[in-house]
Parts: C-alpha cells; structure tokens; sequence
C-alpha cells in the first residue's frame, strides 16, 4: 500500500493516549483514554472570536481562560463548544483540558458540560473582573482521601503546622530576595545607585529570613504573630525596591490588595487571581482542605491554605511577568476603574506562558504549573510525616 494512503489510514484510526486525560474518580489515578481525531482537527480549533470575547490559551492547551458577554459553553461529543447567539465560535477536545477559567459577567454553562469536566477531573474556575476568584467546580470524588484531611487538621495544633509556617515564610523571604537580585544585576550597568539600593535591601531581606528560625510555640497559634511581624517587615524592603526597579515607568507606592487604582496593583491582583485557581485546584487533587491553612488565620470563606501554598509562587509566577512588562514599557490601558479586556488577556497569557516554563527543581525538569502540583503532594507527606518540606526557591 502507497506510504501515503498508510499515513491518512493511521492517522483517522489514531488512538491519543494522554495521563492526565481523565482520573479515576474512587483511586485518584490517572487512565489512559482512546480518542479518534479527525486529520482536519486542528483546523476547527481554531479561534474565531467576535469583539469583546478572549480565548487565552497555555501553551499546550491545557488551560483555557475564557471572557465575553452572552457565550455559552456546551459539551459537543468529545469537545467543548463555545457559542454565541447559536454559533459556535471556538471548539477543543476535552482530553486537551486540565482547566478553565471563567473571567466575565454573562457566561452560561450547560449541566452537560460540568457533568462531562467532573469526570474528567477539569477544575471550572471563576473570577471576578479584577482577578479575584470566587468559585471553583470540582467532582467532590478527587478529593476523596480522607487521611489527608485528618492529618492537616491535626497539625494545626502541633509542631507540624508551625513548622510549615515558618517554611513559608522563609521561602517567601528568600524568592522576594532573588526577585530584586534578578532585576537588580541589569541595572549594575546602566543605573549603579539603582543597583545599589536593591542590593542594599536584598541584603536586609537576607538577613530577615534568620529571623524565622528563632521563632519559638508548641503550634502555630502561639507563633503567628512573629510571623506575621517578620513577614509584613519584609514586604515593606521588598516593595521598596520593586519601587525602586519600576520608577520613572509607572507610579507605585505600595502594595494594595483591594480596591487598587493604580496600574502595578492592578496588574498584580489580576495576576494573583490566575494563581490562586491554579494553587486551589492542585490542593484539591492533592486531597488537601483549602480552607484549614497554617501562617494564615482560618476566616469564613478565607482559602488559608491556598494563601499559604500560594507564598512561594507569587515571585516566580506572577511579580517577574508583572515587573517585566512594566520595564518593556508594554501598554496597560484602564476602562472604567479595571483593566481592559486587551490587558487582561495580554497579562493572562504571559502568566500562562511562565506557568508553562520548564524550570529545574529537585534534580529534575517539570513545567512551574506542575511544581505547583508537586508541592501540594509534598504538603501531604510532610504532613503525614512520611517527609521533609522545603519551598520552590527563584533561581536568579
């Protein structure tokens, strides 16, 4: 038979095997699942958006952040489908999928839909406007170990649980250190007082992180609100030369977690917002209670273990793409108090874009949103007592 009519016989009869295509939902496991794919699939993936409707993907397709007044996600066989007003605009596979994020007012779904990416194990995930996450959809099935749980709760009222807190600090520390570090080494040139400066304060941050092993309890209660003066006191040095990196682009003149009106704030909490349902969702795979946190205080409605696990990340994942794109002088245009829709689909693919990056850690190279997923795993040994915990460190 000519090599031609093989290749087109092989590739409608093709079987894509891909672990994380679907778990199992009682063992948590990954399985593989066999799909026909058509040869022109690749042409109907691709993106026909009307004005005022984003599609950012990462670079494998894996995570998809959708915007846009009046479109409809549906299930179409084995795709997802977009609409708006009854065509469909967008279409992908689901076993392309490991997440979406919904980031507009006026999205609808179909129960077809949400039953298809329970199944599947694909977190559904939505913001508010300026980035804040407000729900997560998830099979409750995923996080169906129970020891897990058990033991987190535990370790809030022994040496466990401040250890952790104390871990994260630390490396939080460390990763503000090697951020200003990272920026600063292209300013020894051009701008020496700059450089100056910044070393100067990375030096202070340095020094801060001894600070944390001198912290002294029997559980995290009693050491909380050391950790809390060591932590708001590094936050102020290393804003400081984040201000220092950033002037004469923007004005900034310190951090805002609510309520910001000011470009670098702004860009950031929409950044955060993109981490957090990163952060949630790999909790909730590890088994974890995003909700019963260690350095943060346990509130209503207060994801403290995603703000812990979130620590270690903010530097790496969201500061550098923020600080970058304020230093290339790349546009950041306001509608009507919040980033505008280019903005925010301009930012939320270099978050995605980073979370891609390969990055060496533990001997090995992972994508960053995959350490994401395995420091939520090594939470649970360390919990279960079964290892050590050490955090992500920046390599500047």
């Amino acid at each position: 038979m000519d090599e031609r009519i093989l290749k087109k016989e092989f590739s409608r009869d093709f079987c894509s095997f891909k672990p994380t295509a679907q778990l199992n939902l009682f063992t948590g496991e990954a399985e593989p699942i066999c799909y026909e794919i058509e040869m022109d699939s690749a042409q109907s993936d691709e993106i026909n958006l009307n004005e005022g409707i984003s599609i950012v993907k990462s670079g494998d397709s894996s995570m998809l952040i959708v915007s846009g007044y009046g479109i409809f996600l549906g299930k179409k066989s084995e795709r997802l489908v977009i609409r708006q007003d009854d065509k469909a605009i967008y279409e992908i596979p689901f076993f392309r999928i490991n997440e979406i994020v919904i980031d507009s007012r006026g999205v609808s779904l179909s129960s077809d839909l949400i039953h298809e990416l329970c199944l599947r194990g694909i977190k559904l995930n939505f913001l508010t406007r300026n980035g804040q996450p407000y729900a997560m959809i998830s099979s409750p099935f995923l996080t169906a170990t129970i020891i897990s749980r058990r033991e987190q709760i535990k370790a809030i009222d022994d040496r466990r649980g401040l250890e952790f807190a104390k871990i994260i600090v630390r490396g939080k520390i460390k990763n503000q250190e090697g951020l200003l570090r990272y920026f600063g080494k292209y300013l020894k040139q051009s701008s020496p007082d700059k450089y100056i400066k910044i070393s100067s304060i990375a030096d202070k941050l340095k020094s801060m992180r001894h600070k944390v092993d001198l912290v002294e309890g029997a559980n995290v209660e009693e050491a909380r609100e050391t950790l809390y003066g060591i932590e708001g006191n590094s936050g102020r040095l290393y804003w400081s030369g984040i201000k220092e990196i950033i002037s004469g682009r923007v004005e900034f003149f310190k951090r805002v977690h609510q309520g910001a009106i000011d470009v670098v704030n702004m860009l950031l909490n929409y950044g955060y917002g993109i981490l957090y349902s990163v952060v949630w969702g790999a909790i909730l795979n590890a088994g974890l209670e995003p909700f019963a946190g260690f350095l943060h205080t346990d509130r209503p409605g207060k994801p403290s273990l995603v703000l812990d696990l979130v620590e270690e990340f903010r530097q790496p994942v969201v500061d550098r793409v923020v600080i970058a794109h304020i230093n290339l002088g790349q546009a950041v245009k306001i509608k009507e108090g919040l980033l505008d829709p280019d903005t925010r689909k301009l930012i939320g693919s270099k978050i995605l874009e980073r979370l891609d990056s390969p990055i060496k850690f533990q001997n090995k190279t992972y994508k960053l949103r995959s350490i994401i997923q395995i420091q939520a795993r090594n939470l649970v040994s360390f919990l279960r007592g079964e290892s050590t915990y050490k955090t992500f460190s920046f390599k500047w």
